[in-house]
C-alpha cells in the first residue's frame, strides 16, 4: 500500500498540534484533520462510508460474535492485492475488486458488511495507524460499550485498539462520517506528538 505521502503529512500536522491522548479503552479524538488521500473519492462512489445510514446501540454480547465473524469472512475471501495491482492507481480507495485488495479495501468491505448486517454506522471509523513493524496500515473501528475493537486483514482476531501494538494517527469521526479527527494514541504516538 502506499500511502506514506499521507502519513508523513499526517506526521507534519500532528506535531504542530500535539495530543495528550492516553491508551483507554475508547480512543480520544482531539480535533479535525483532512481526510486520507483516496478517502474522498471512495466517499463519492460509496454512499454508505460517508453518511451515517443508522445510529444506536449493540450490546456486547450481540456485536462480538459479528465482528469476529465479518472479520474472519473478509480475511479469508481476499487476497492480498496493491491498489497498484488491482487498479492500476497508486491509492484507490475501494471495495476489493476481483477478491483482491489493500488494507483500506479489506477495511472497506468489513464496515459495508456489518452495516448490511445491521450494525449501526455511528459505531464504525476507519482508521489510518502505523502497524509494529512501522509501516503505514489501515484498519477498521467498532465501538463498542467496552471500548474500540480492531476489525484487522493481518489479525485474525477482533482486539481492543489498545492490545494491536499499533499507533493510531487519524480516524473517521464516529458521528459525521465525511469528517476525521486525530486520534493519536499507541507506542509511537509521543514521537509524532513532538513530546
Amino acid at each position: 500500500m502506499r500511502i506514506s505521502f499521507m502519513i508523513s503529512v499526517l506526521a507534519t500536522m500532528l506535531m504542530a498540534f500535539p495530543n495528550t491522548s492516553t491508551a483507554g479503552s475508547m480512543l480520544r479524538a482531539s480535533r479535525s484533520i483532512g481526510a486520507p488521500i483516496g478517502f474522498p473519492s471512495a466517499c463519492t462512489r460509496y454512499a454508505w462510508l460517508c453518511h451515517n445510514t443508522s445510529s444506536g446501540d449493540i450490546s456486547d454480547e450481540k456485536a462480538m460474535p459479528l465482528l469476529k465473524k465479518i472479520n474472519r469472512d473478509a480475511n479469508s475471501s481476499v487476497r492480498p492485492a496493491t491498489d497498484y495491482a488491482t487498479t492500476g492507481k497508486a491509492e484507490y480507495w475501494s471495495l476489493p475488486i476481483n477478491n483482491k485488495g489493500d488494507c483500506e479495501d479489506y477495511a472497506l468491505l468489513k464496515m459495508k458488511s456489518l452495516l448490511d448486517a445491521g450494525f449501526p454506522a455511528n459505531k464504525l471509523a476507519i482508521s489510518v495507524v502505523i502497524d509494529r513493524n512501522g509501516g503505514n496500515h489501515v484498519v477498521l473501528l467498532a465501538r463498542l460499550k467496552s471500548g474500540d475493537y480492531v476489525l484487522d486483514n493481518l489479525a485474525g482476531s477482533v482486539k481492543p485498539w489498545s492490545s494491536t501494538g499499533y499507533t493510531f494517527l487519524a480516524s473517521q469521526n464516529f458521528n459525521n462520517k465525511s469528517a476525521w479527527q486525530v486520534t493519536l494514541a499507541g507506542p509511537r504516538a509521543a514521537q509524532f506528538s513532538g513530546t
